[in-house]
């Protein structure tokens, strides 16, 4: 990650969101990575550019010139994209102006993209029985070697508890409460939250971790998940893991651990669930984040026509 372009306000704006807003790693690192792109920018265009000079037209043509740069045509630059490098700079000089290193942002007249909404994609409650049976088309999902077994528990928390794949990976053993049946986890922002398990989950939980200790005996014992070596689990092994199960049990073109994020609220919801409920569940901090679940599968929408439709 290159970092010689940024100023020093720029550095002192990363620590503060690192270590006072306490901001995850992740989004620490993407902020360091526009902030980067937008001051080579500046410094390549307009040799360096005193930051209260910086005006809206500056960080419109770094915007334009970044879907230019790309190989690729710009109709595939997410959204998503553009408006967290907006939102990034947005963040940024609102931080120079409590500073008092400018007088007004910049950003008063950059408008971000809007988003066009999408439906969550979710696997099918007969796929995600598939996997707890462990048998698809007659065939065996999960081997019975520690691999195998990682990756079916892994799946069955994404799934019966809706955290996030980073909430996953940082699970330490301490964090489940056997006794209560349920799970600590810390989510954006560093808020935890507790989820509840079932009793099944959590002898699932109990048989892993001593399977873990008799097999593995180098193993990292702090944190919940380990590989076939002993150490804690990685973000890309976990989506190997998952997108190999998922593959075999539907056809949707994401499968990925969100994948299941998406699945357990969608099922909950379809099932009844209050959606405040389900809300706290996820660790939303705004109920508009969880009404997206509110979609009605095709399963729904043709018990509905069966049932109403005098011609059904």
């Amino acid at each position: 990650m290159k970092e010689e372009h940024l100023i020093p306000l720029a550095k002192e704006f990363l620590a503060y969101y690192t270590g006072v807003k306490r901001k995850s790693p992740r989004t620490v690192e993407l902020y360091t990575v526009n902030l980067s792109q937008f001051f080579e920018y500046l410094a390549l265009s307009y040799g360096g550019i005193d930051l209260k000079d910086i005006r809206s037209l500056h960080i419109q043509s770094w915007l334009v010139e970044g879907l230019k740069g790309r190989p690729e045509s710009p109709d595939t630059i997410s959204p998503g994209t553009i408006r967290h490098k907006i939102s990034t700079l947005r963040s940024f000089f609102k931080y120079a102006v409590r500073q008092k290193v400018i007088g007004q942002s910049p950003m008063v007249k950059v408008v971000s993209p809007k988003l066009r909404k999408r439906l969550p994609v979710f696997v099918e409650q007969k796929g995600m029985q598939q996997l707890e049976q462990n048998s698809a088309e007659g065939e065996v999902i999960f081997g019975d070697d520690f691999k195998g077994a990682t990756a079916q528990l892994i799946i069955a928390l994404l799934y019966q508890t809706g955290i996030r794949q980073a909430e996953l990976l940082g699970i330490k053993l301490y964090d489940v409460d056997v006794s209560n049946s349920q799970i600590k986890v810390l989510g954006k922002g560093n808020k935890e939250r507790i989820i509840p398990l079932s009793n099944e989950l959590v002898h699932h939980i109990q048989a892993y971790d001593a399977r873990k200790r008799q097999e593995l005996e180098s193993a990292e014992l702090e944190y919940l998940f380990v590989n076939e070596k002993g150490t804690r689990v990685t973000k890309g092994y976990v989506y190997r893991l998952v997108k190999a199960a998922l593959s075999q049990v539907t056809t949707i073109s994401k499968r990925s651990p969100h994948v299941l994020r998406h699945t357990f609220a969608t099922h909950l919801v379809n099932n009844g669930a209050q959606l405040n409920a389900v809300k706290d569940l996820l660790g939303h901090s705004s109920l508009a984040s969880t009404q997206v679940y509110t979609h009605n599968t095709i399963e729904s929408l043709k018990k509905a026509y069966r049932q109403a439709h005098p011609k059904a």
